[in-house]
Formats: C-alpha cells, structure tokens, sequence
C-alpha cells in the first residue's frame, strides 16, 4: 500500500466545531473592527448603542451603512428621512463601549463621556475619532437585524487618529 497524500479535514471540522453557526460566530471573531455609537433622539429622550457593523458604502454621494438587531431600542426609531448619528470612539474609549453594548441601563449610558446635542437633538460624543451624522436612505431587513443605508449630511473629524478597535472579544 502507498501512502499518498493526507484528505483535508471536513469542512465541518474547523477548529474542532463542527456547527456552521458556530464557526461563522469563530471566523467572525477573526475579524476586527472599529466600534462606534450610534445615537438617535428617541420620543423620551436620546438613545444609543454600541456597533462594529459600521462600513463605508460610497463616496458619491457620501454614504454608509450600518446594521442594528431589531430587538435594539434604537432600531424602532430609524425610518426613512430620520437622522442618526454614527461616533466613531478612540483607543481610551472602552468604558462608552462596554456601557452602550449593554454594561449599562439605557437611562445610564450617556453618563459615560461627554456627550452634547445640537439643533438636531442628536446626541454627538466630544471626543470622539469621527463623527457623521446621516439621514436615512433606505433599510432593508434580513435576518436578526435591517442594514441601514445612510446619507451622510455631516462629517467631522478630530486631530489625532487612534480607533478602538474590538476583535474576538477584546479592545484593542
């Protein structure tokens, strides 16, 4: 008998798990993002929440899209023409995020930074990386969450760049 070349594991076996839901949670990990708050003006007052599914989608016209759970607060508050407003945080920013990804009560979470609103009522972090404020162009459910589309009216950045980034469960 020859012994010839090794068959591949298969694919079910990856890193010893052997659920598609499970690797794709594990590949995902993998994967590191910037994190940011989006904030809204709810009816009682602003809302917020933590989110790395924040991706550019075009230059012209300016535009973004972000992706929120259905079950988040802030997802009954976004329509189309509603404004939002996406706070990229920096490095030293780990505590907003931990408070707005759900470390804290919804009354709680502005507590965290220094937040401040505009004639618009958005709730806008004053030191945050980036701050974008957009209107809504479209949103499209699929699955747990709806891809929102936004037009970005506004941008403003500040001095120096250090993100935070998050990846398989840690800040970078």
């Amino acid at each position: 008998m020859t012994s010839g070349p090794t068959a591949p594991p298969p694919e079910d076996a990856i890193a010893g798990v052997s659920d598609l839901g499970e690797n794709f949670r594990a590949a995902m990990r993998r994967l590191a993002s910037a994190v940011g708050v989006l904030t809204v003006r709810g009816p009682d007052g602003p809302i917020g929440m933590a989110a790395t599914s924040i991706t550019s989608l075009t230059m012209d016209p300016p535009a973004l899209l972000v992706c929120v759970n259905h079950k988040a607060a802030l997802h009954a508050c976004m329509e189309k023409d509603a404004l939002f407003c996406v706070n990229l945080l920096s490095r030293h920013q780990s505590a907003i995020s931990a408070a707005f990804g759900g470390g804290a009560a919804h009354e709680d979470r502005f507590r965290q930074g220094k937040w401040h609103s505009a004639a618009d009522g958005l709730p806008r972090l004053e030191d945050a990386q980036a701050i974008m404020i957009c209107r809504i162009e479209k949103i499209v459910p699929y699955g747990t969450h709806s891809i929102v589309i936004g037009a970005v009216d506004e941008a403003e950045v500040s001095g120096a760049i250090a993100p935070l980034i998050y990846q398989d469960g840690t800040y970078l």
